[in-house]
């Protein structure tokens, strides 16, 4: 099938900063391109015509006002939330107002990314959509994605059940109760021996057992995939922040690993997939962010991601079409909001103190005779491997009986997200758990 002549102009800007981004798109990714039609003539007509005699975009007005619903806007705080910053089309490739914030709060988090190139994000239906839109851009049936034994779940119906891609596993931890450095090398030279592109997820804090790696692992991980590009292996190094910034603990590093990744090698493409969804409390607004890092040998950089952006909108412009302006919005305005921060560390010390509360009641032995606990210093959630019983047998057991509600994750794994439970109740919570695992042994 021929390329469009716009994609053809995006490879080729692409091609000539980082001729080893072409060997790593799929098949679609290097097909895919944002359209000029429709969005690009709106846009020109905005900037051009009179407002009374635009008759180019797909929306109703009404004496030159967005047409709304008054029932509608009656459960918006008018005052600060307009009807043409809510109810309209938001751009495939977000508000471009948020996407510069996002950025700024990038560098912000992350002070080693001081001088160094990455791309403006693209706001993305939340993390989840963000990860269907890097397959459709890089996965093609077949490819080898690795993946620690503790993962979220759907990232196997994302990338092997709709993409038709191989997912690799290695175990996370080692017996020491740290990241398990030799497994993870292990596996990432054995499919780069195999394959001329490897993809590597890397979630921290880890969904499900709440995981991030220490200053040492990162650093280790990072010399570990630049050491198998500079061997001649195409790296994607997705750094999955779905829960960055909570972090309880010092040994956890700091910053996403996206940082360190983001200028090692030009073989080695960095993707950085967060957003406000768990950073901010806003589960349910779906905004999400997907940006990219990497060294280029040709070229500039603003060109090389803007050709990049360019496919990625061109993805959603395919598909959802733009994420929901209202909730852009919302998150825009939250974060220049003078409260934000400190209303934030606030939520941050609660879930702390949840966590600390789970560490201190399983640091004993009380329970050492049902289950062990799985390293956890950061996120939501922790895992409990169990000694003698059956996750699922005791989730449908908990359940019935007791009224508590968990998620199996294996044979022998139960994760709970301390999140959702006030600090007073973890105590009984975890006597429950107890009791169900003592009547399971009966």
């Amino acid at each position: 099938m021929s390329i469009n002549p716009i994609a053809q102009e995006l490879n080729t800007a692409i091609k000539n900063a980082n001729h080893f981004l072409m060997e790593m798109f799929s098949k679609t990714g290097r097909r895919l391109f944002f359209p000029k039609g429709i969005l690009s003539q709106s846009a020109e007509a905005r900037q051009n015509a009179e407002d009374k005699y635009n008759a180019t975009i797909g929306i109703a007005t009404e004496n030159l006002h967005t047409m709304h619903l008054s029932s509608v806007m009656s459960f918006l705080n008018t005052d600060k939330l307009r009807p043409s910053e809510t109810l309209t089309y938001a751009p495939s490739y977000g508000i471009a107002e948020l996407r510069q914030a996002w950025k700024d709060s990038i560098y912000e988090k992350n002070p080693s990314l001081k001088g160094r190139q990455i791309s403006l994000p693209v706001v993305t239906n939340g993390i989840t959509h963000g990860i269907s839109v890097f397959a459709d851009m890089f996965l093609d049936p077949d490819d080898v994605v690795i993946f620690p034994d503790k993962m979220w779940g759907n990232n196997n119906l994302i990338m092997s059940v709709r993409g038709d891609a191989c997912i690799s596993q290695y175990q996370m931890f080692n017996n020491q109760g740290g990241f398990n450095l030799e497994a993870f090398e292990a596996r990432v030279k054995l499919e780069a021996q195999n394959n001329y592109k490897v993809v590597v997820f890397l979630n921290f804090p880890n969904n499900p057992t709440g995981y991030t790696v220490t200053e040492h692992e990162a650093d280790r991980i990072v010399e570990i995939l630049s050491d198998i590009a500079q061997k001649g292996t195409n790296i994607i190094a997705v750094a999955d922040d779905a829960y960055f910034g909570l972090r309880y603990e010092d040994a956890p590093i700091k910053e996403s690993i996206f940082a360190r990744l983001c200028s090692c090698h030009p073989r080695l493409l960095a993707v950085k997939l967060d957003g406000a969804t768990k950073e901010m409390f806003v589960w349910g607004l779906r905004v999400g962010f997907i940006t990219y890092g990497t060294q280029i040998t040709g070229g500039d950089y603003a060109s090389f991601y803007e050709a990049m952006e360019k496919k990625t909108a061109g993805n959603i412009r395919g598909t959802v079409s733009n994420a929901s302006h209202v909730s852009q919005r919302l998150v825009l305005k939250t974060l220049k909001s003078e409260d934000y921060p400190k209303q934030r560390a606030e939520k941050v010390e609660i879930l702390k103190a949840r966590a600390n509360k789970v560490k201190e009641l399983l640091s004993g032995s009380r329970f050492d005779d049902a289950w062990e606990m799985y390293p956890f210093n950061s996120g939501y959630f922790m895992c409990l491997k169990l000694k003698n019983v059956e996750a699922e047998a005791l989730r449908v057991h908990l359940l019935k009986k007791y009224k508590v509600g968990l998620i199996a994750t294996g044979k022998s794994d139960i994760r709970i997200a301390f999140s959702s439970v006030d600090k007073e109740n973890i105590e009984p919570l975890f006597e429950l758990i107890y009791k169900g695992v003592k009547d399971l042994e009966k």
